[in-house]
């Protein structure tokens, strides 16, 4: 290794693939290289163009084509099939040159050369021009700016000027087209029209886009594009080269129709309406929305809508944005459920056009209760965000996993809004009880339920007695008509048995609530009946008017259900009253004789004369007090029972002159 080599390193290696006499691929040290071409031509009309050593301005060109565009080729000139590789050199005086019409700038006026005028002027021109035989002399295909500093040179100077030319066919007026291109294609001076013109022409000559891309190194879309431009209509053409229509305006009338087109060029010639410009008319086009088919979720072999090919992006448009979403909504609810099937506890599809706020939610694994929020854009751009939920789901798992927490599963998000709930409830529950007129039996059955459970607006409670003294609470629970409702209360219990209901709870809840009445559906008419007798019965308040109209209405025998004992005679304290038990059960004349002993002799006297002792036995001998209807025993004297019975008796007989004076309540014998 020479000392050169130790300080730049080993040189690299270039390989020239060669294929059919032309060379196809270039590497270096294995590698396809960045090839980098120096335009002088270009440059010296590039205002930011870079200087050689000489100072010559030239174009930097990053060549991104195949090898075998740049024109290296094995082939010999005689055996060249490209008539632009090895055309004939002649010097021509300018008299004989002019513009050809293939040359993408005919027409136009003559452009400005002081720039490179000076250097004409000392060295003259460094590139020849591309000329071809068009009728007595020869059109300039390439090199324009050369050829109008060179006729301001000649008129400078006054001499004749013989311009150095490279001589195509004559006949080749595609290759003729390709040679303009090659020199303009890439200058910034050159308008997009007039690529999009040179392309037409070449495309009319029968050349494909793959072979017009392939010849000047550039991609076969930005052939399609400069074709779809091309392919505008005239007046359209005409109103952009006249800059009177704006490029991103001229890329969106591409994807219109040629009715299209006619309908926007009368709203742009109109002096009373507006031509939709730039993005405002690709959404004129499109129907409103710009829908890209990369949005699709859908296989767009399956899609029956249009679609119009936008040259100008990477993918098509949906011309009809109501197909489109016909068709996203169908495939969306597709993956939804998907999703559901893989295990999520919930999939939340977005409003079209609402936002994903990731701010107000937390990251939540599927198998911890994530959820998957479906984001739908106008765009048509869907995006799954999954593994989330909302930070007030977070607290409330976070507070159920402390110790003592509620460890139920975080429920899912409800379907309609407060309001909306309260207004479907309030018209099922208008409806449900309406209907329930008509149906008196399931009214009945009902109605035991609620009476039986309760609800938010049943509060019925069990008749639950507990007496002050044990001897009083001893004497209810021994008696006939406790055993009556403890056998019926057994009964009950075995028919909610036989229709699945082990235990019946007055606690209220709507789910207990429908159990019960489910099984009374079950029921026939008497157990239906019979259920309800028992509950009412367990739920009568006791010491109140009602007590003593449902003893009237049933004409309750008191004489099988009660009998004096001795806990009764001890709970009576008033000797007025017992006096006039003593009158009741032996003799007024037996009363007023014993009126100044004790209470405690006169109520022995009631007992034997209960029990027939020394006398003849009054088992079914009952007060006043527990006579149906009850009648007050002390004259004047508040008796419950008896001025319970007055309140209502009316309601209860035929003649309101059958309450005596005696019974009517205290309280309005005094107002009396």
């Amino acid at each position: 290794m020479n000392a050169l080599d130790q300080i730049l390193g080993p040189r690299p290696r270039l390989t020239l693939v060669v294929e059919d006499s032309r060379i196809v691929e270039i590497w270096v040290d294995g590698r396809a290289p960045l090839i980098g071409l120096k335009d002088y031509d270009w440059g010296a009309s590039d205002r930011d163009a870079m200087r050689d050593a000489e100072g010559v301005p030239f174009t930097p060109i990053n060549w991104k084509g195949p090898a075998w565009a740049l024109g290296l080729s094995l082939y010999p000139p005689e055996q060249e099939d490209n008539s632009m590789a090895q055309p004939a050199l002649k010097t021509i005086p300018i008299e004989q040159l002019h513009i050809s019409k293939l040359n993408m700038r005919h027409g136009r006026k003559a452009p400005d050369v002081s720039d490179i005028l000076p250097s004409i002027r000392e060295k003259g021109i460094r590139q020849t021009l591309l000329v071809r035989p068009e009728g007595d002399g020869y059109g300039v295909i390439a090199g324009r700016r050369r050829f109008h500093a060179l006729q301001v040179l000649a008129a400078e100077t006054g001499k004749p000027i013989a311009v150095p030319c490279a001589i195509m066919e004559a006949d080749d007026d595609a290759a003729a087209v390709e040679a303009s291109l090659i020199e303009n294609v890439a200058r910034v001076p050159a308008t997009e029209m007039e690529q999009y013109n040179a392309f037409g022409k070449l495309a009319q000559t029968g050349r494909t886009v793959d072979e017009i891309a392939g010849h000047f190194g550039v991609t076969e879309l930005k052939v399609r594009r400069s074709l779809a431009l091309a392919n505008l209509s005239g007046p359209i053409r005409a109103l952009y080269a006249k800059d009177e229509i704006d490029p991103e305006t001229i890329r969106a009338l591409t994807l219109a129709t040629k009715d299209q087109q006619a309908e926007w060029l009368a709203l742009f010639r109109s002096e009373t309406e507006r031509a939709p410009m730039g993005r405002a008319c690709k959404a004129w086009i499109t129907g409103g929305a710009i829908i890209t088919t990369d949005k699709a979720l859908f296989d767009l072999a399956t899609y029956d809508g249009r679609i119009t090919t936008d040259l100008f992006g990477e993918t098509g448009v949906f011309a009809d944005a109501d197909a489109f979403w016909k068709a996203q909504s169908a495939a969306l609810a597709a993956k939804v459920e998907t999703c559901i099937e893989a295990g999520w506890r919930n999939v939340e599809v977005l409003e079209r056009g609402m936002y994903f706020a990731s701010w107000e939610h937390v990251k939540r694994a599927r198998t911890k209760g994530g959820s998957v929020i479906v984001e739908v854009r106008h765009d048509g751009t869907v995006t799954f965000h999954e593994g989330y939920i909302t930070q007030a789901e977070a607290r409330k798992l976070e507070k159920r996993a402390r110790p003592g927490g509620d460890a139920e599963a975080t429920e899912t998000k409800p379907e309609m809004s407060g309001p909306l709930a309260q207004y479907i409830g309030l018209h099922r529950h208008g409806a449900a009880r309406a209907t329930l007129l008509s149906h008196p039996g399931i009214a009945l059955r009902l109605t035991v339920a609620h009476a039986i459970v309760g609800s938010a607006l049943w509060t019925v409670r069990r008749h639950e007695f507990l007496a002050r003294k044990e001897d009083i609470q001893a004497s209810v629970d021994g008696s006939r008509a406790t055993a009556e409702m403890n056998a019926a209360g057994d009964h009950v219990h075995r028919l909610f048995e036989a229709h699945g209901l082990a235990s019946l709870r007055a606690n209220g809840d709507a789910y207990h609530l429908s159990e019960v009445f489910a099984a009374l559906l079950g029921m026939d008419d008497t157990e239906t009946l019979n259920v309800l007798a028992f509950v009412m019965a367990d739920t009568m308040e006791a010491g109140g008017p009602i007590v003593e109209a449902v003893a009237v209405a049933t004409e309750t025998d008191m004489v099988a259900y009660w009998k004096p004992e001795p806990v009764f005679l001890d709970l009576v304290r008033d000797k007025r009253a017992i006096n006039a038990m003593v009158a009741d059960i032996a003799s007024p004349s037996t009363a007023k004789a014993s009126l100044t002993d004790t209470g405690k002799a006169q109520k022995e006297l009631i007992w034997n004369r209960i029990i027939g002792e020394g006398c003849e036995a009054s088992p079914d001998w009952r007060p006043g007090w527990m006579q149906v209807p009850p009648t007050r025993i002390v004259t004047n004297a508040g008796s419950q029972p008896a001025d319970a019975w007055a309140r209502i008796a009316c309601l209860f007989t035929s003649d309101e002159d059958d309450v005596s004076p005696e019974n009517q309540p205290v309280a309005e014998q005094e107002v009396a």
